[in-house]
């Protein structure tokens, strides 16, 4: 299958920022699926040694970053980003949607509300582009040196059949990686848009609260990964203990392990996509070898490597493939990804579809 960051790879020689790595030190968020990243005002790599490492390693999933871009890196781990508070998705028609709107965010004070359609970023149409583009769009991953707190970008929105532009200014704000809603009685959905520091204890702490009776959707679409070990706490929630996935640093064997005492038996139901991507896949890979849920959706972007960064002498940092993950049991996900238990058609509703499998997993025997 082609991938988007394929495409980068060969418009570029040095991948730099495309990687959404699954990686142990650190992890690239969403929004720099662009791939692009600002080089210094007299069009040298800010990054040279890392650079040079990269552009002669001939891995795909390597990059290379500059001081300043990996701190940005490391803050994103905490959950923090420069952006406009919203989050969005691609629905089953095609279109680029806002889901959800956060509370108090440039976005909601300027009148952007969940449902709005987002059909141009900056005078840019969206059609056909991944909702990765448009996230690093609104976050203004392309152009890093242009788009710090304080800056603005101009959104295309339709509502009820009207377009307007807004324009949106972007702060520093806090991710909130883990969001609930009940839109459908019995069934409560939990949506894990990264694996950032803290992000397993918060789904924990979501399931403990669901409703009694509830079964869960735990949407992991658009979800790039992130930290392994927050994947694996992730998996504890919903797992007795047991293997999550093994890998390996250099030829060295690992394994991942759940703790005891998840929940399992409350149905479940996992939604993933081609934006569900590493240690998201891991996650996957886990719940469905263990026949703790179904997972329903379309198959995932396919990337089981792991990274790990390296400190070169000029200050900058170079994150090199350095093993490979499997599930439970044995299957890496490279290329092919995790291919779901039920299959949505295109232009099928996918949660709607869970529901029914839920209807399915809660009737009466």
């Amino acid at each position: 299958m082609s991938r988007p960051c394929h495409d980068i790879s060969a418009r570029r020689p040095l991948r730099r920022g495309a990687a959404l790595a699954c990686v142990f030190a650190g992890v690239l968020m969403t929004g720099a699926a662009t791939g692009s990243w600002p080089e210094s005002a007299d069009g040298t790599e800010p990054a040279e040694d890392a650079g040079r490492l990269v552009s002669g390693s001939g891995d795909r999933w390597a990059a290379a970053y500059s001081a300043e871009e990996y701190a940005r890196v490391a803050r994103s781990l905490e959950g923090e980003y420069v952006g406009t508070g919203i989050t969005v998705i691609r629905t089953a028609e095609g279109r680029i949607e806002v889901s959800e709107v956060h509370e108090d965010s440039p976005a909601e004070r300027a009148g952007v509300r969940a449902g709005d359609e987002i059909r141009t970023i900056d005078g840019v149409g969206l059609d056909g582009r991944p909702v990765t583009d448009a996230v690093g769009r609104l976050r203004g991953s392309d152009q890093e040196e242009l788009a710090g707190p304080g800056s603005t970008v101009l959104l295309g929105l339709v509502r009820d059949g009207d377009f307007r532009e807004v324009e949106v200014e972007r702060a520093r704000l806090t991710a909130e990686p883990v969001t609930v809603t009940r839109e459908a009685p019995g069934v409560t959905r939990i949506h894990v848009s990264t694996f950032t520091r803290g992000s397993a204890e918060q789904l924990g702490d979501a399931v403990a609260a669901v409703e009694p009776g509830d079964a869960i959707v735990l949407d992991l679409r658009g979800n790039a990964g992130g930290l392994l070990t927050e994947a694996a706490g992730a998996a504890s929630v919903f797992l007795d203990g047991g293997l999550v996935a093994t890998y390996d640093v250099h030829g060295t064997q690992h394994a991942l392990h759940a703790e005891r005492g998840g929940d399992t038996t409350t149905p479940l139901v996992v939604l993933v996509d081609g934006t569900t991507m590493s240690s998201a896949e891991m996650l996957t890979g886990a719940l469905q070898d263990r026949n703790r849920a179904v997972i329903v959706g379309s198959r995932t972007f396919g990337k089981g490597t792991v990274q790990m960064p390296s400190e070169q002498p000029d200050g900058s940092v170079a994150e090199l493939t350095v093993g490979h993950y499997a599930t439970p049991s044995g299957r890496t996900v490279d290329d092919d990804g995790i291919l779901p238990d039920l299959v949505v058609e295109p232009g099928a509703d996918p949660e709607a579809e869970a529901r029914t499998v839920l209807e399915g997993l809660v009737a009466p025997s």
